[in-house]
């Protein structure tokens, strides 16, 4: 899923990065250096898929409601996750990707408005024509749009955590991965995610493990050892999937937008109203049949008349 980046770069005042130039430029260097990765291998392909999911604060109080829709098309598959929160606000993102040999990004869309985020905006990111777009609202409450053609790597994996993390083997230590964070304008980060054990989950009484992996933000360059040095480097996010022959989603902890707090999404069930179940009812159907021939032949059969003496 696209949404567990916070980026790293905030605006940070000239005086402030002179204060500490020196500090920063002999760092700089020893920062480590944008990689190129190579695509997550498909080892298990995506199809058509529905979920319900509940969004939380850490304390568990209900922020919003979702849907996980998921259709796919040959070796192309499309996914959208959309939240529904009570205070009107709406996030929803649209994926595209393809499963041959590898994944791959086609293009990620995501529209967030309404109160829960601080910059409602819109981004776009096209792979094929190289292109990203983002409108956002900016400081003074006017709309504005940014238009790059930046250099999109292989591995970029907005909106596709949680279906990466599905395919990597748990004793792989650490995989990193390339995706744009918005802030709101385009930033190229690295995501570094490494396994950090299981960990019990129940269903219906029955203990099951589920693997959890950490999510870390590596800004690289000199805009990366600025963030680390004032405190901007965002928290680490948090996932974990259930492994095994069909590996799925669990839950995980992550931020939505840039210097937003971590919340908690996890997979929600269906619940019923307070009427009876189906079987209830067929029940009561079946004894109220049974006892309608009874109050049928009770009302056919002829009264006796009293005896008269």
């Amino acid at each position: 899923m696209g949404a567990i980046v916070r980026t790293a770069t905030r605006r940070v005042t000239h005086s402030a990065v002179l204060i500490c130039g020196a500090f920063v430029v002999a760092i700089a260097f020893l920062a480590p250096s944008s990689s190129r990765s190579e695509p997550v291998a498909v080892r298990h392909s995506e199809g058509l898929a529905h979920g319900f999911v509940i969004l939380q604060t850490p304390e568990g109080a209900t922020l919003a409601d979702g849907d996980l829709i998921q259709n796919s098309s040959g070796t192309r598959v499309t996914t959208r996750l959309i939240l529904r929160f009570k205070d009107g606000s709406r996030h929803e993102e649209t994926t595209v990707y393809t499963q041959r040999t590898r994944f791959r990004l086609v293009s990620n869309h995501v529209v967030q408005s309404g109160p829960a985020f601080k910059t409602p905006k819109e981004s776009t990111i096209d792979v094929r024509r190289g292109q990203v777009t983002v409108r956002y609202t900016d400081d003074d409450g006017k709309e504005a749009v940014s238009q790059e053609r930046p250099e999109l790597p292989a591995d970029l994996a907005n909106g596709m955590t949680m279906v990466l993390l599905k395919n990597l083997s748990p004793t792989t230590p650490k995989t990193t991965v390339s995706m744009l964070a918005f802030t709101p304008k385009p930033q190229l980060v690295q995501l570094e995610i490494s396994p950090a054990g299981e960990e019990p989950f129940s269903i219906a009484g029955a203990w099951r493990k589920a693997i959890h992996y950490v999510v870390k933000v590596h800004v690289p360059g000199l805009t990366g050892v600025v963030a680390s040095v004032f405190g901007k480097i965002p928290p680490d996010s948090h996932i974990w999937i259930l492994s095994g022959e069909a590996p799925a989603f669990v839950a995980a902890e992550t931020s939505l937008f840039s210097g937003g707090p971590q919340w908690r999404i996890d997979l929600a069930s269906p619940k019923w109203p307070s009427a009876p179940s189906a079987s209830a009812k067929k029940d009561s159907k079946d004894v109220q049949a049974a006892k309608g021939p009874e109050r049928a032949s009770a009302a056919r059969a002829p009264r006796k008349k009293p005896r008269s003496r």
